[in-house]
């Protein structure tokens, strides 16, 4: 499958064993790493003064990224209108997870590792890596997500989620140059998220 977006939540939309601690409802809500309240000042430390290149991110901030595919031909883009055309609007989606605590501390996971920068294997479009020591990614059925929807108001388009359990540490210098530099995805901020669903008839086997 072609990688066809890349962009972040603020807290994270799911609830797993590494990312328990309520962040609130509404919009801005979500679920925060259990080590959020464990971090040193100097992890804490914003060294932007509030004036980082990613909006909507600061140190000490959970956020979850969605790597996005698509079955469709599509080439990587802004928002998931990418993950469509014309010839293919009803593509089977696929969204690679993982939850990330920020940091001011360069030792921590970088970025850009996870960036796409024009990488392709194998004719396809893809990360030039995914996270892969959070624990093996739990797998179910589901659909997009974003403040946009609720329980009540679903998404049309369906989606095999796959998240990753644990929370990494990653670097928020790193975030802030992924942006500075420019990313086809046009991303620049962190969005809202979608408040986790509980309804039983909504819910799906977990693989």
């Amino acid at each position: 499958m072609n990688l066809c977006n890349i962009h972040t939540h603020t807290y994270a939309e799911h609830k797993g064993p590494g990312f328990l601690v309520s962040a609130g409802d509404g919009e801005h809500g979500g679920f925060k790493c259990n080590e959020s309240d464990q971090l040193t000042k100097a992890e804490l430390e914003d060294p932007t003064h509030g004036h980082g290149a990613f909006d909507g991110i600061t140190p000490g901030d959970t956020i979850e990224v969605h790597w996005v595919y698509s079955s469709c031909q599509v080439t990587p883009g802004k928002g998931l209108g990418a993950c469509l055309s014309d010839s293919c609007a009803n593509p089977t989606l696929r969204v690679e997870t993982q939850v990330f605590l920020v940091v001011n501390d360069d030792n921590s996971l970088d970025f850009n590792s996870f960036a796409y920068d024009g990488n392709m294997v194998d004719g396809l479009h893809q990360p030039k890596s995914l996270p892969s020591n959070t624990g093996n990614p739990v797998v179910f059925g589901g659909s997009i997500t974003g403040p946009s929807y609720t329980e009540n108001t679903c998404s049309p388009l369906q989606v095999t989620w796959s998240v990753r359990p644990s929370c990494a540490k990653v670097s928020y210098s790193s975030l802030n140059a992924w942006v500075e530099k420019g990313n086809v995805f046009e991303e620049s901020h962190s969005h809202g998220v979608r408040q986790l669903v509980t309804s039983e008839e909504l819910l799906s086997p977990i693989n």
